[in-house]
């Protein structure tokens, strides 16, 4: 049972405000560092979707790590590596799919240099991700390439190869009997042991781990083991298979020992009590003694790969092609007794097959390809060159029993190992199977091997072949592959189905455009559209008119085939006209073509009724609606006809323009007209349209309007409006006499002259007396003659509204900056009555002279013709008049471009951090809105970067000082008009410190806080523990635990008599151990110890050989 902890590591640093948030993600293995503790909403900080896959290829091979990753903005992927730069762009490719949304680093023709781990990083402004993976190069030749090397040099070197297997072969009798051979096995580290089979001829490595596991057993049960390795399961203590015994949680004893690979944990017994465990074993270490290896597989044949571990697993991961295979039809896994050799079987190989597998055991993992061949057929034909042998086929026969009629030959060569005599034969001696015996005793001997050469040609086969494609809808998806010759036609498959290249129906550009162009066509006549096309068949075709399907019937002809089609439309009518479609569909897509129809007829008659403009004693003017459908073609004239109540005549009056009106002046006084009226076309005269009864001459006065409305009122104007009446008498209405009258007078007066009359439906009446109060009324005039008067309005008085002041520039700013000697403009526009008093003042006092103010009926305006710093200020202005007052201030701020700031030092008082200390610019006393910048340069890159800003004091304390390399500072003074030139710092030169700090004593009173630091050093970065009497504390909230840029400490916030103990620190990782201890005592308790477990306060374990182990500093406060 493993119990695994997501951990949140908070950090704040005074110098740098921020919280970092780091955390482990679903994905196994991915680190995620949170720059900010709240991402707003639709944004994210990266995280990988997919990581890469640990690969082991051999030389000479190309390499490809593939990652997804996510995060709002989109992050910036980077690749390194952890013993050597990746700048070689000719070795170290970096691509992005943007179809799969891959990031791809390919390293061109694999070496052992190469063979590294390595790091991507993901990250944006919301934070970084970061995931590694292991490449392990093979450098040796596998045996199919040694063989055919030594036979391509010579056929005396293929003997002098079967030579050296026979010897080893002989060897193999006595290897497992030599005790020299088991004393280096059981003494030996597993990853040894193929070497040491090998060095003593010993094949069968599954035998011989048996035999040694046994006598493993043996010894163990002799001298039993100090501290067992055992495991916990359901509340019971069981050893593994090596051990002898099982023990329950209530074992007798003080103490619980478990030791894992040289870690010993030592549990007190009340932490083991009631079944509980409270710590988890993670096992590591597992590794690969001989890795999966490279397959080439017929078609319809099975792929065995199988590799054998370091240490005994129940089961190991298997991928394929990116994905996880499980036990099934296709595929059988399968695992050795001693659970070391673990094998995955690929049952039936087809093309599909073909690609990576890769073996994962813990955190160990080898890859490897399959190449899956399709059945080629080979030829044969006699050798002329041996370095052009294209394959070698080896057959081996006891005594003369040969079989070479299948193959030709030219030459046989036979070798005795006992004699190391070579013969060589003629063809027919291979073909009658008759061989004489060599000089040695054949009879005797009764092995020979014969070696036949002959020549296959391969044909044309697959050199890289397909791989899986993730792809989003409605994007592309490729596939790719490559063949050993461009000579050849192959075929695409989807679901064993064929598939046809992709061929949608297409029109021929110049028929396209024929077909688009409008077709006119008279009412009753036939019309045909055509149009050729070519795409993959079957292809569906349809007619549409104005959206709806055509199909055959007595009007509708559809012609279809596999080149065109024919649309035929007989005897057309006007509701024919409108749009004609094609639509062309098959599997790969669809194509659709429109045109327009037009068929002409005559128009259809004017639309009615008339309406009569004006009816008086000397003319009759009306007017009519267009016909509703011209037939297609405009309307050129009407034709007029009248006719006289009364009479059974009608009189031509002729052809008028296309204008739907006419005014008749032949008219007699008192009588009655009707008109027939005909719309004219190209194509043809409408159907009459007949109007009513008109009379002319009749007097008819207009009705009353609506009683006038008073818009506004001044002192010396004021503004009324009016609606039409709603009788207007039958004739159009001229004007408007409008009249008014004070209150308490009988007597009306025409505000218009008779000879004026009024156009409009409004007026502005200024002979008015203010403060007077009035009333108005209005009559309307049509040809007939003045109408019927309104009645009266409300009354009014003439004298201004009152209308508190406001403003009415929505722009207007409350701040602005300019720069000194510029000038300084405010506007200010408002709405007032009566008329405001305005004032301007700065800072409460009336503005200086030099300001100039003007002010007009609804704006007033400040100007600084050249402005000085001392103009900077907050500026007021008031609007008041008697209905109220308005204030608006703006705060002006003249400056100019601030003054570098003086001299800068450095002081280095805590180690890993440097502070900046700068005499202030020449203008912050004068702009308090000034502030710095820093900004910093480290040795190793060639770009400053900002470590602070708006810093407005005069020092700054920059971490993340890394020891042995120089740096740089420069400080800028920067205000609201732009930034200073950079002030410089002297070179700052750290040196790389060795050794450690001792640890400092001091005293933690009862109820206080207690804090402990130290700071740690290791590449990879290491794994962090803390303990209290060998406990973890890491996951207890009585104790607050961080690490920030390798300083870890922990906080005790109230220290009390629990607390009492040793406290160790545990740092951890791939390369070996550290650990340093101290004891803490609670005053009145007893004094406080410190002590270290070595001279330098570290406890360092190696694991194993490494470059560069953990290094530390510990201090306690």
């Amino acid at each position: 049972m493993s119990i695994w902890w997501e951990k949140a590591i908070f950090s704040f640093n005074t110098a740098s405000p921020g919280i970092h948030l780091t955390f482990l993600t679903s994905t196994p293995g991915v680190m995620i560092t949170q720059y900010v503790v709240s991402i707003p909403e639709g944004k994210s900080a990266p995280d990988f979707l997919s990581k890469p896959i640990p690969l082991t290829i051999k030389e000479g091979k190309v390499a490809i790590f593939k990652v997804v990753v996510t995060g709002d903005p989109k992050p910036e992927v980077s690749w390194r590596r952890a013993k050597g730069p990746t700048t070689d762009k000719d070795k170290f490719q970096i691509k992005y799919d943007d179809s799969t949304g891959e990031h791809i680093l390919e390293i061109i023709k694999v070496s052992g240099e190469e063979s590294d781990t390595y790091k991507c990083s993901a990250a944006n402004e919301y934070g970084k991700a970061v995931c590694t993976t292991t490449l392990n190069v093979d450098e040796g030749e596998s045996k199919i390439y040694k063989f055919q090397s030594s036979f391509l040099s010579g056929p005396k070197n293929i003997f002098q190869h079967l030579l050296d297997i026979f010897s080893k072969g002989q060897e193999k009798a006595g290897g497992e009997t030599d005790e020299r051979f088991w004393d280096k096995m059981l003494n030996a580290d597993k990853k040894d042991y193929k070497r040491i089979c090998t060095e003593f001829g010993v094949a069968d490595l599954d035998l011989i781990l048996k035999k040694l596991d046994e006598k493993k057993k043996k010894e163990r049960a002799q001298n039993k083991c100090k501290y067992p390795l055992c495991t916990w399961q359901d509340g019971a203590m069981s050893y593994d298979e090596d051990g002898t015994e099982n023990h329950g949680l209530a074992s007798a004893g003080r103490t619980t020992n478990s030791n894992i690979k040289g870690l010993i944990f030592v549990l007190p017994n009340e932490y083991t009590a009631h079944g509980l465990l409270c710590v988890a074993f993670t096992v590591s270490g597992v590794d690969f003694v001989i890795k999966i290896q490279e397959l080439t597989a017929e078609e319809r044949q099975d792929a065995l790969f199988a590799c054998v571990l370091t240490h005994p697993l129940p089961t190991i991961t298997w991928m394929g092609k990116g994905r996880a295979l499980a036990e099934g039809e296709k595929y059988s896994i399968t695992v050795s007794e001693h659970k070391l050799i673990h094998r995955l079987l690929i049952k039936d190989c087809d093309l599909l097959d073909k690609g990576i597998y890769s073996a994962v055991a813990g955190d160990a993992s080898c890859s490897a390809w399959l190449d899956v061949q399709g059945n080629t057929q080979r030829y044969n034909a006699p050798i002329t060159n041996l370095s052009a042998c294209a394959e070698v086929i080896l057959i081996a026969a006891l005594s003369r029993s040969y079989d070479f009629h299948k193959y030709t030959v030219n030459y046989i060569y036979c070798f005795c190992f006992r004699e190391l005599s070579t013969k060589q034969y003629t063809l027919n001696h291979c073909k009658t199977g008759l061989l004489p015996e060599p000089n040695c005793s054949l009879s005797r001997v009764r092995v020979c091997v014969c070696v036949c050469v002959c020549v296959l040609d391969p044909g044309v086969h697959f050199i890289c072949g397909l791989s899986d494609v993730s792809a989003v809808i409605n994007e592309t998806a490729e596939f790719t592959c490559k063949l050993s010759s461009e000579d050849c036609e192959g075929a695409w498959f989807r679901d064993g189905k064929k598939v046809s290249r992709e061929d949608p129906p297409r029109f021929d550009h110049e028929d396209l455009q024929a077909f688009t162009e409008p077709v006119t066509v008279k009412v009753g006549h036939n019309v045909i559209f055509k149009l050729n096309f070519v795409g993959n068949e079957p292809i569906k075709i349809r007619w549409y008119r104005e959206g709806e399907e055509l199909l055959d019937d007595n009007n509708t002809k559809i012609e279809k085939s596999a080149s065109h089609s024919r649309l035929l439309l007989s005897r057309c009518q006007r509701k024919d006209t409108g749009e004609i479609k094609i639509k062309l569909k098959n599997e790969h897509g669809f194509i659709e073509a429109i045109s327009q129809l037009i068929v002409l007829d005559k128009p259809t008659p004017p639309l009615g009724p008339a309406e009569v403009i004006e009816s008086s004693a000397i003319c009759i003017e009306f007017r009519w609606r267009p016909p509703k459908d011209d037939g297609g073609s405009p309307v050129i004239n009407y034709m007029v006809e009248r006719q006289q109540v009364g009479r059974n005549t009608w009189k031509k009056i002729g052809e008028i323009p296309g204008v739907p009106s006419y005014r008749d002046t032949d008219v007699d006084h008192g009588r009655k007209y009707c008109y027939r009226i005909r719309a004219v076309t190209a194509e043809g005269t409408s159907e009459v349209m007949e109007t009513d009864e008109m009379p002319a001459g009749t007097l008819a006065f207009p009705g009353p309007p609506a009683p006038p409305m008073v818009v506004s009122s001044y002192d010396d104007c004021i503004n009324v409006s009016w609606a039409s009446p709603s009788k207007t008498g039958g004739s159009r209405i001229l004007g408007y006499i409008l009249e008014k009258r004070k209150r308490g007078s009988n007597l009306w007066t025409v505000v218009n002259a008779m000879d004026e009359i009024i156009k409009e439906k409004k007026y502005a009446v200024k002979d008015v007396v203010s403060r007077m109060e009035y009333e108005f009324r209005v009559t309307a005039i049509n040809l007939s003659g003045l109408g019927e008067f309104s009645s009266p309005s409300e009354f009014v008085f003439a004298r201004d509204p009152k209308m508190r002041p406001k403003f009415t520039n929505n722009k207007m700013k409350s701040f602005m900056v300019v720069r000194a000697g510029n000038s300084v403009r405010i506007t200010v526009n408002f709405e007032a009555s009566p008329r405001p008093h305005i004032m301007w003042v700065k800072d409460n006092v009336p503005v200086a002279k030099r300001v100039t103010i003007s002010n007009s009926d609804g704006s007033s305006q400040l100007l600084i013709p050249s402005s000085e710093r001392s103009d900077s200020g907050i500026y007021s202005i008031l609007v008041k008049n008697l209905a109220g007052q308005e204030t608006f201030s703006t705060e002006v701020r003249v400056t100019d471009d601030p003054k570098p700031p003086g001299p800068v030092e450095l002081e280095e008082n805590v180690p890993g951090t440097v502070t900046v200390i700068w005499e202030p610019s020449p203008d912050e006393k004068r702009d308090d809105r000034l502030n710095y910048t820093v900004s910093k340069l480290d040795s190793t890159k060639r770009t400053w970067t900002t470590v602070a800003e708006k810093l407005f004091n005069n020092k700054f304390t920059v971490c993340n000082i890394m020891q042995g390399r120089e740096y740089h500072f420069r400080v800028y003074a920067k205000n609201d008009m732009g930034v200073s030139a950079p002030s410089e710092s002297p070179i700052c030169a750290t040196e790389k410190k060795k050794g450690a700090v001792p640890l400092k004593l001091h005293t933690a009173p009862k109820g206080y806080e207690c804090y402990m630091s130290c700071a740690v050093k290791g590449n990879p970065r290491p794994r962090i523990t803390w303990y209290r009497n060998h406990i973890s504390l890491n996951t207890n909230t009585n104790y607050y635990i961080s690490n920030t840029c390798g300083v870890c400490s922990m906080s005790i916030l109230r220290v009390g008599p629990k607390d009492t103990g040793e406290y160790t620190i545990s740092a951890e990782n791939a390369l070996g151990r550290a650990e340093c201890s101290t004891v803490l005592s609670v005053r009145g308790e007893r004094e406080t110890l410190l002590h270290f477990n070595s001279n330098d306060g570290w406890n360092v374990k190696n694991q194993m050989h490494y470059a560069e182990s953990i290094s530390s500093v510990f201090h306690t406060e």
